[in-house]
């Protein structure tokens, strides 16, 4: 069974590359993440990619302005099954491109906003609300252990 819980346990066993490779197993998304707010950009951290081919050049930094993470800093969380239909992002230079897109932010010890942990997908999928609840659980935990992914 999916709990947080298990997902503390693979966090402390396997180290935290198991964050979105764990969280993943549960969902239809291609791929979890984990995104560093660098200045301007998103930097990819971690990425689990369900096809487990290289890390497209794309995904490795976004600009801020055209990330979907905008959104998430925004609300504080962000959810869309499919970007094209998704009046929110009328005019996104991502909208049709990433279709299905949920995200929850990521909080340092010390309080401060770090970055994005998020599912994400180049079809349409939705995310059922207890996986989407479990991933904001997850990040809340995750967030003890960003400093193991400082550079």
């Amino acid at each position: 069974m999916r709990t947080l819980e298990n997902f503390e346990e693979a966090l402390s066993h396997d180290g935290p590359a198991e964050a979105p490779a764990y969280l993943n197993r549960g969902v239809a998304h291609r791929y979890s993440a984990i995104y560093r707010f660098d200045g301007e950009l998103l930097r990819n951290v971690l990425l689990c990619d369900k096809l487990e081919q290289v890390r497209p050049d794309f995904l490795l930094a976004v600009p801020f302005k055209h990330s979907f993470c905008q959104f998430v800093l925004r609300d504080q969380a962000f959810r869309t099954e499919d970007s094209r239909q998704d009046p929110r992002l009328e005019g996104h230079p991502y909208q049709g491109v990433v279709i299905s897109y949920h995200s929850v932010p990521l909080v340092a010890g010390n309080g401060n906003l770090w970055g994005t942990l998020s599912h994400f997908d180049m079809h349409g999928h939705p995310l059922p609300d207890e996986e989407f609840r479990l991933m904001g659980q997850a990040a809340r935990v995750f967030g003890r252990h960003l400093r193991l992914l400082e550079p």
